[in-house]
């Protein structure tokens, strides 16, 4: 990192704006051969984006670790990760509010900032910048793309451009700003959504001032077609990069899927899989997620998927908006019905799914149901699209008070 300090600026290392370091996790119960006096959540670089928290942060489930305070996640704390595919390293957070006893895992990284000479949330901008990264890149070291590290040693001798600390006081007053925006905007999303619950346990579970005319009910079985799909040989590069998108479970973070992480050809689609038309919902069947969430999506074409992904065909009676939102708003009885394989992988079986007992109204009725459920969600993505747009210009702010290209006058942080 060679740029020089900007004027008033001092370089130092890492090591120098930290109280300390921590990682994790501690051993297991069962490794130390001891009661759980407490369970532990354990956060995993899969919690953490180049755009900040994961949406699903929150849900990590409490493990029976040997816990203490060295290792507990505070408020005010940096992490950043360490280890895993390239474009999944160096990602940093600052974590602004936490749960009791929650740890990293061994590839994150904890920084305590030395509020003496940083400040904290500034610090996780420092750590962001393209010097920083830059350097990090130089050193990460690993065998594949898919699994690269740098060292702790690295990381501390990590050299930044730090403003003095009264001016970084300043630069936090005017991001404080932008941050009351944004939790302003966070709390409408969530009220939002809380309503969007409401209205579908309402409509879809209850039926709630829903007719009962042309009413159906039976078993799930009875109005669907389940379909399975697989994985084509990933040793044969003919089989993927194709033009048929291809489903699994690290895609499915939305209703309805913009777009896929693979793709397959028609090759690959013939070898190993196959392709659900463009009615199809999918649901998740096999996986860790099924622990806390139950994925459930649309595609804007018909797509190829994978094992641990159903495509749930309607029949005539349903449409295929109705019985993706019917899927969500029943996702807490399906978590219930989750078992474990013999090797403790989550599953859902589909013998179970089969016998789910479903009341499916008219098409007008469900048509009704999905134009309502529709403008909550429209909402939704209004509001949730506004969040994108401050989240950007916060970062595009930091990126400009850190690299020196705005300064901030002392009199005023207006």
């Amino acid at each position: 990192m060679s740029r020089s300090p900007v004027s008033g600026w001092s370089i130092m290392n890492l090591q120098e704006l930290i109280e300390r370091k921590f990682t994790g996790p501690s051993p297991t119960c069962e490794e130390r051969n001891v009661a759980a006096t407490e369970e532990w959540g354990l956060l995993k670089t899969t919690a953490v984006t180049w755009s900040g928290w994961n949406e699903d942060a929150h849900k990590v489930p409490p493990r029976q670790f040997w816990g203490n305070s060295s290792i507990e996640v505070r408020q005010g704390d940096v992490l950043i990760t360490k280890a895993g595919p390239r474009n999944r390293v160096g990602v940093v957070v600052y974590v602004s509010a936490t749960r009791p006893r929650l740890m990293v895992s061994g590839k994150m990284v904890g920084l305590r900032p030395l509020r003496s000479k940083v400040v904290p949330s500034l610090l996780a901008g420092l750590l962001s910048t393209r010097d920083a990264q830059d350097y990090l890149n130089s050193r990460t070291t690993g065998m594949a793309e898919s699994q690269t590290n740098f060292a702790d040693e690295a990381l501390l001798q990590t050299r930044l451009n730090v403003p003095p600390l009264r001016e970084q006081q300043r630069m936090a007053e005017i991001l404080d700003t932008l941050d009351d925006q944004i939790r302003a905007t966070e709390r409408i999303v969530a009220k939002l959504k809380l309503t969007k619950q409401g209205i579908l346990a309402d409509l879809l579970v209850n039926g709630v001032s829903t007719s009962r005319i042309g009413r159906s009910e039976g078993i799930l079985d009875n109005f669907v077609t389940w379909l399975s799909g697989g994985t084509p040989f990933k040793g044969s590069p003919q089989f993927w990069s194709g033009s048929v998108p291809w489903v699994t479970p690290k895609d499915m973070k939305s209703l309805v899927l913009q777009r896929t992480t693979d793709s397959l050809t028609e090759a690959g689609v013939a070898a190993g899989s196959r392709i659900a038309p463009l009615s199809a919902v999918f649901i998740v069947v096999r996986g860790m997620i099924l622990a806390h969430t139950f994925p459930v999506s649309l595609t804007k074409t018909a797509s190829a998927f994978n094992q641990d992904v159903k495509a749930v065909v309607p029949g005539p009676l349903l449409d295929p908006r109705y019985l993706a939102y019917w899927f969500v708003a029943q996702s807490d009885s399906f978590l219930r019905l989750v078992g474990e394989s013999t090797h403790g992988t989550k599953k859902l079986d589909l013998p179970d799914l089969k016998v789910f007992p479903i009341s499916v109204p008219s098409r007008d009725e469900q048509r009704r149901i999905v134009s309502i459920v529709d403008a909550h969600e429209r909402s939704i993505d209004l509001e949730t699209a506004i969040l994108s747009k401050l989240r950007l210009q916060k970062q595009g702010l930091i990126s400009d008070l850190l690299s020196g290209r705005m300064r901030v006058p002392m009199e005023s942080a207006s």
